[in-house]
């Protein structure tokens, strides 16, 4: 089993609710709604047994690890590591954002739209770059974290929005030009694998980002803008035998259906204006099922959302691909970006086709439309790792369970960078952690 990084950020605090900017000053304290979403956290998560726990110092990160603990039943106090601190915005702290845009507007405007540009000044006059400094923090963390656990410890992280977004764009490699690419709420669930591999540096998959189903709220609310729901579709029985399926049309078993009434089930509430699916019969299948609680909306299918075309492969169980094309095997699983499928795809044209089919998607909506998209794994990866700054080489970086669903914001228009507002939410298909059948492509 690998090393799992679970992240909570603190519950609602008193500046959240003023819409005070926080920062690392101690001024903000946990509120009863925030103790209350520290409680059901720990509920949530009450199947995992945890290795160790870490926490901020700050009181309203503290509490909430205290709380979540409480109800957790973990016999472990947190251990309070000064890394975990929130953003350095010293000028800032106690503000209202509407005073910080008055007093400060160009730097105001670099924190909403590029805000690993923005430059702020310390008491003692020097200058400094909070987010690129917090980048840092984050990885001095990291390797801490890293150097006391290995495999198959489980450990627990509560803290702060922006060290925690910093503490996910460092272990995926990315640069502090993606702090705007993720989202995280208070009391939210994230949850990281880690895998030791050669050289030191571990192989890092994103399981799940910004889960808050736990507390009551399917979906993080959603903000100006379009927004689309990206869905895998459910099971099917080649999944469940681990068989690469490619661009055969394998329908959905009974635990696929199950799975898509689940989705739908969750996603009832949710209103929607557009959907749109892959051509082949399991999407198809699961989008059906979802839209029983949308009736009217009309269902669009794009053949540049098929699922990559193993070739050879097809049909085929992982251990008869090793044995007839072992090397080419282990470059899949090491180098997938370099690998041509025999008389199958690359990875590359996968990624072409899926994001061209996701971006005319995306530009057709009007802003605040919702449209629901069902596709396949690799699919999913290739868009995800595209709109988070990854390549086509990190497509193991990103997790896509059956039925898993992921939400993309684009808050200032399509053509803006947009949002994973959450990534494979699984609460639906029965808890935090994705238990969904991993399957062959």
């Amino acid at each position: 089993m690998p090393l799992r990084i679970v992240l909570v950020r603190h519950g609602l605090s008193s500046f959240n609710l003023e819409h005070r900017i926080q920062g690392r000053d101690d001024l903000s304290n946990l509120t009863e709604e925030g103790q209350r979403q520290a409680r059901r956290t720990g509920e949530a998560l009450a199947e995992l047994a945890f290795t160790a726990i870490y926490s901020s110092p700050l009181q309203r990160a503290s509490a909430t690890a205290v709380a979540l603990l409480a109800s957790h039943g973990s016999p472990l106090a947190p251990v309070f590591d000064d890394d975990l601190l929130e953003i350095d915005l010293a000028p800032w702290s106690g503000l209202l954002r509407s005073e910080v845009r008055a007093v400060d507007p160009e730097q105001e405007r670099r924190w909403r739209e590029a805000p690993e540009t923005m430059e702020l000044r310390r008491a003692d006059g020097s200058t400094y770059y909070p987010v690129p400094e917090l980048l840092e923090q984050a990885g001095r963390f990291a390797d801490r974290l890293l150097a006391r656990h290995g495999d198959d410890d489980t450990v627990l992280v509560v803290a702060h929005n922006a060290i925690l977004r910093c503490l996910v764009l460092h272990l995926l490699g990315l640069p502090a030009g993606g702090f705007l690419r993720l989202r995280l709420d208070n009391a939210s669930i994230s949850v990281l694998n880690l895998v030791r591999g050669e050289g030191g540096r571990p192989s890092v998959q994103l399981e799940s980002l910004n889960g808050t189903a736990h507390l009551g709220t399917a979906l993080p609310p959603a903000g100006p803008g379009c927004r689309l729901l990206l869905v895998r579709h459910g099971e099917t029985d080649w999944n469940r035998e681990g068989r690469f399926q490619g661009q055969i049309d394998i329908p959905l078993n009974a635990h696929g259906l199950a799975q898509a009434e689940a989705a739908r089930a969750f996603l009832a509430p949710i209103p929607l204006q557009r959907a749109y699916s892959s051509d082949m019969a399991r999407p198809l299948r699961t989008a059906e099922v979802i839209l029983g609680s949308h009736p009217g909306v009309p269902l669009t299918t794009a053949r540049g959302l098929r699922e990559i075309g193993h070739g050879l492969w097809e049909g085929r169980l992982e251990s008869e691909i090793a044995a007839g094309w072992p090397d080419l095997l282990a470059a899949w699983k090491r180098t997938p970006e370099t690998v041509q499928m025999p008389q199958g795809e690359t990875i590359g044209g996968v990624w072409d086709r899926s994001l061209e089919a996701w971006n005319r998607i995306a530009a057709c909506l009007d802003p605040q439309e919702t449209a629901l998209v069902v596709a396949h794994d690799a699919v999913n990866k290739t868009i995800l790792c595209a709109l988070l700054g990854l390549t086509p080489a990190d497509i193991w970086a990103i997790k896509q369970g059956n039925g898993g669903v992921t939400v993309i914001d684009y808050p200032r228009g399509a053509t803006a960078p947009p949002v994973v507002s959450a990534l494979n939410l699984t609460a639906h298909l029965g808890g935090v952690i994705d238990r969904t059948a991993a399957g062959a492509l």
